[in-house]
């Protein structure tokens, strides 16, 4: 190239000489980058540095990447980018290109960087020359020197590829990092092919760039003549150096490369703990051959991508697993609810990348109940395992039967407490139970330790909706303080009942209270469909992350319904506890006007509160209060007040002071019929109303 430059030029007679010829006669070239355009334009002599003719280069800096390897233009490209942010004036690097002939020359280039009065950089301009015989000249140790260097950056490669891969936790996370354009520029190859072992046979995964695979069949045998099959057989890499070789070596799969301009390639086996796992193959068209450096750092990018590749396989395993006991304990389905509205959600933690900790002990779950009612939970066990989701199922499951036996929702929460207390289990749990009837809308709530519930309106405004709390589940019995109050709610047609868990309120470092408030917010301003509002909800916490899974149920009373044989609500009521016969009165109130006898809700409140204060005043224990519609020819609403008192109650004249002995005169003038009946050790007083508009 020095002597057909000398030769193109001589120098004339007339001093001092122009630049041009005194440049070409020492084989430099000169370039000017306009930055604004990404227009790199060369000289003649510059086109003879790089081994290009001039039509074959479009002016475009990207058009050098046919003689300059990915690996050496990353280096480059980072030493101008870090003069440029430094605001230095110059830059100087040596290169490798490789040349039509497959042959590597070493090069230089120094720049000059051109910047407008505010600073910006605008140009670049500068020389580049061959630096073969220079780095040749400064004797073994300079050229060792650049090797070790070339080598270093080579290195990086596997490293760059490394920490890509250190974040990936699927084997898609993996393949998708190998199929990125920045990946494949890392590795210097122009496509990749990628395929596991399974039974016994390779499956094709991946491909980059689209449109790329080689069309082998998705599914090939390890015994057949192809090179991802030769070097699972044999464990050995296969570098396939020139188009010669590989139409020799595989004379099958050759006829379908001609297209891809192959000129080089790479395979590799994937092999981790001494087996096979995969292959990979890298295809090149700008190259022949392979260093010993570079050999050597291919084989440490296999071994890179095999253990990635198996920390993968080994997690989605632990996955599949955690999540096929997660859906084993959740509801296989939720059943449909008359004149409600029904969505449930679950979404799994993500606990930074650890294998088999995105599962957790949230879960819910709708108990279809005697009378039309319906039974809604939400509870979180402490932990994220397997175990928290084992204890999880459990204490699903006897919740279930308690509130199917027909137990206040009180004693449904205290027997889950003790059974989890017995069960011989370090986790406690929180939970919040409400049952729901759907003719009345009265909700009877009782908590342990979770978060409050929100109610949402029809016109979209979103409330916290407080209800009293005990203890979380198991400590309750641990410390002997079973009680759990019981809150009454009402939810009016077209209003929303949300339980969740606290995955989707809270937040590190944030309020509770604000996450609440946070949440009502989002709940407002969501779809009015309950399913869509619970994919939308779902949506924000998979977008939001974080290490705790979501349990989320939605009920909506959709219409009032007419009263119906076995509608019935229920309230414990003990003695001394003022907010008990405040709840029983409140219910009462509010299941008098859902099932059409608002005219007579004064009496039947006064006729209910009546036998509610005999039985806590003349019996020793507490009293059960029941409010039936019944149905048939005469429409009519029964109230029941049960004690544990075998005594018959008796009409009595008010007394001298005129306080007491009202009592039953009050009820036998209000209700349309009134009496007792045994039940077991004990009594129900009971009276009956007939509705409005019936006779």
């Amino acid at each position: 190239m020095a002597d057909r430059g000398a030769r193109a030029l001589s120098l004339p007679e007339d001093r001092p000489a122009h630049p041009d010829p005194i440049l070409a006669l020492n084989r430099m070239g000169t370039f000017d980058w306009d930055l604004d355009t990404g227009l790199f334009h060369m000289d003649a002599q510059a086109h003879e540095v790089f081994d290009l003719l001039p039509e074959e280069y479009d002016g475009r800096p990207e058009s050098l990447a046919v003689r300059v390897p990915p690996p050496e233009a990353a280096r480059l490209d980072a030493v101008v980018a870090r003069a440029i942010k430094d605001g230095s004036e110059n830059y100087g690097a040596y290169f490798r290109i490789r040349r039509r002939d497959g042959t590597t020359r070493w090069t230089r280039t120094q720049g000059y960087i051109r910047r407008d009065d505010t600073g910006r950089p605008r140009r670049v301009v500068g020389i580049v020359r061959d630096a073969t015989d220079e780095l040749a000249d400064s004797g073994a140790r300079s050229l060792r020197a650049a090797q070790d260097e070339a080598f270093r950056q080579q290195a990086g490669v596997v490293q760059a590829v490394s920490a890509a891969l250190a974040h990936a936790r699927t084997v898609q996370d993996v393949i998708d990092v190998l199929k990125d354009t920045h990946g494949i520029r890392r590795l210097g190859a122009a496509s990749m092919v990628m395929g596991l072992v399974e039974a016994g046979r390779i499956r094709l995964v991946a491909e980059a760039p689209i449109g790329s695979f080689i069309p082998a069949g998705q599914v090939n045998r390890i015994d057949e003549p192809y090179p991802m099959s030769e070097v699972v057989r044999t464990l050995q890499p296969r570098f396939i150096e020139s188009p010669e070789e590989f139409a020799e070596g595989y004379p099958i799969l050759w006829p379908h490369l001609t297209g891809l301009h192959i000129t080089s390639a790479a395979y590799l086996p994937l092999i981790a703990q001494a087996r096979p796992i995969g292959a990979m193959g890298l295809l090149y068209d700008d190259r022949r051959g392979f260093s010993a450096e570079e050999r050597a750092v291919l084989v440490a990018l296999g071994s890179s991508i095999a253990q990635s590749l198996q920390r993968a396989m080994l997690y989605e395993q632990e996955k599949d697993l955690a999540q096929g006991l997660q859906q084993a304990m959740l509801p296989r389905t939720i059943p449909s609810v008359r004149g409600a509205d029904i969505a449930v959600r679950y979404r799994a933690a993500t606990v930074g990348g650890t294998v088999g900790r995105d599962i957790g002990g949230d879960w819910y779950d709708l108990i279809p109940l005697p009378g039309g009612r319906v039974g809604a939970v939400i509870g979180d066990v402490q932990g994220h395992d397997t175990h928290a989701a084992a204890v999880m199922g459990q204490l699903r499951i006897v919740l279930r039967a308690y509130a199917a036996e027909g137990h206040t929702p009180a004693t449904v929460m205290a027997r889950a407490s003790v059974f989890l207390h017995e069960l011989d289990t370090d986790r406690f749990a929180t939970c919040l139970y409400a049952e729901a009837d759907l003719a009345t809308g009265v909700v009877q709530a009782v908590r342990a330790g979770h978060i409050d519930p929100l109610i949402r309106d029809g016109d979209g405004n979103c409330r916290r909706a407080p209800v009293q709390g005990g203890l979380p589940l198991g400590l309750s019995a641990e410390f002997g303080r079973l009680e759990y109050p019981v809150t009454t709610l009402e939810l009016d047609p077209g209003h929303t009942l949300l339980l969740c868990t606290d995955g989707l309120v809270e937040r590190p470092g944030a309020d509770l209270d604000d996450g609440m408030r946070g949440l009502a917010r989002l709940v407002g301003e969501g779809p009015d469909d309950v399913r869509d509002l619970a994919d939308r909800l779902i949506q924000l916490a998979e977008e939001r992350g974080g290490d705790d899974d979501v349990a989320l149920l939605l009920l909506r009373r959709r219409v009032p319904e007419t009263p119906r044989a076995g509608g019935r609500l229920q309230q414990h009521v003990s003695p001394g506890d003022p907010e008990a016969l405040a709840q029983a009165r409140h219910m009462v109130r509010a299941a008098v006007r859902a099932w059409g006898a608002r005219d007579r809700a004064d009496e039947i409140e006064l006729a209910a509160d009546e036998l509610i204060t005999n039985a806590l005043l003349h019996t020793e224990g507490s009293a059960i209060v029941t409010l039936r519609a019944l149905g048939g020819g005469d429409h009519r609403l029964r109230v029941e007040v049960e004690d544990s008192s075998s005594a018959l109650p008796r009409r009595r004249d008010a007394g001298e002071d005129g306080v007491c002995g009202r009592g039953l005169l009050l009820v036998d003038r209000l209700a349309d019929g009134w009496g007792v009946e045994a039940r077991g050790g004990g009594k129900a007083v009971w009276c009956e109303f007939r509705m409005p508009g019936h006779t």
